[in-house]
């Protein structure tokens, strides 16, 4: 069984300057593909239920997917709640299985911010499984703006609430579709790791050139990503490929098998950047 928690892969990211890929699932296909992918590239992955995944497929559900994945493959797994944003929904994933919660208290003033999510996190921490935090606001393209994290924010954040792991907003956005843009706010992430050790986390890692993402993986700590968007097009575009192949056939099992291999690949490339030296 390599089913894990979030601090147990991400302290020795942090200890040997490398870090791990958070990837956003929508469904069975590209799960399973994102774990074969970490297979072959010999490491770790955190499998991670977003709102959009949640409104399709009910977490108890994805609890059992995410630790059958893990039970069966050869590298360690996370299964994550991704963005939760009540007490009620952490609390279920803790009881559908999940190694790892995400609680979202991000656009709230920052102490109410600190009281859930120390409350989650202790909630958690008496499950066995680990929490990360939001402090900052990470926007999204074409939506909400970003706040960004000011540095004693985040020391007291991490101070006062025990995460395991902290998200951050220095220039990250969500759903970002290209990767042309100035990067991460660097002088700030390294404000931020001079006041707390807790791992940091980047929210919308699509966006972030694959320069700056090993760049910071060997020389930060900032130990995880999150990739999405990136991962979603590939997913598309396969399928659309597929599709497109054979316009009359129908049968779905035969059309998704030939997303398979291509968010194989997509993920390696992605999985590759986050390597040690």
């Amino acid at each position: 069984m390599s089913l894990v928690t979030l601090a147990e892969i991400l302290q020795p990211a942090l200890k040997n300057n490398y870090a791990v890929a958070g990837l956003v699932t929508l469904g069975w296909e590209e799960t399973r593909a994102y774990v074969a992918a970490a297979e072959a590239e010999g490491v770790a992955v955190i499998l991670q239920a977003g709102p959009g995944c949640r409104e399709h497929t009910p977490l108890p559900i994805l609890g059992k997917t995410f630790r059958y994945l893990a039970e069966n493959a050869s590298v360690p797994v996370v299964a994550h709640l991704d963005h939760g944003y009540t007490l009620e929904e952490c609390k279920i994933a803790l009881d559908s299985g999940f190694t790892s919660i995400m609680y979202d208290g991000s656009r709230k003033p920052l102490q109410q911010n600190i009281d859930e999510t120390a409350a989650i996190a202790e909630m958690a921490h008496a499950a066995g499984v680990s929490c990360e935090g939001e402090i900052g606001f990470v926007g999204y393209s074409g939506g909400e703006q970003s706040a960004g994290t000011d540095p004693d924010e985040a020391a007291q954040f991490a101070r006062d609430t025990g995460v395991d792991a902290m998200a951050i907003s220095v220039g990250n956005v969500h759903l970002q579709q290209d990767k042309d843009g100035a990067g991460l706010d660097e002088p700030r992430i390294r404000a931020i790791e001079a006041v707390t050790d807790v791992p940091l986390v980047i929210h919308g890692g699509s966006g972030v050139p694959m320069a700056q993402r090993t760049h910071l993986a060997r020389s930060s700590a900032v130990c995880k990503f999150n990739i999405g968007t990136e991962l979603r097009m590939a997913f598309g575009n396969a399928l659309r490929q597929a599709v497109n192949a054979d316009p009359d056939r129908f049968d779905r099992v035969s059309i998704l098998k030939e997303t398979h291999d291509p968010v194989v690949a997509a993920t390696r490339t992605v999985l590759q950047a986050f390597k040690g030296a």
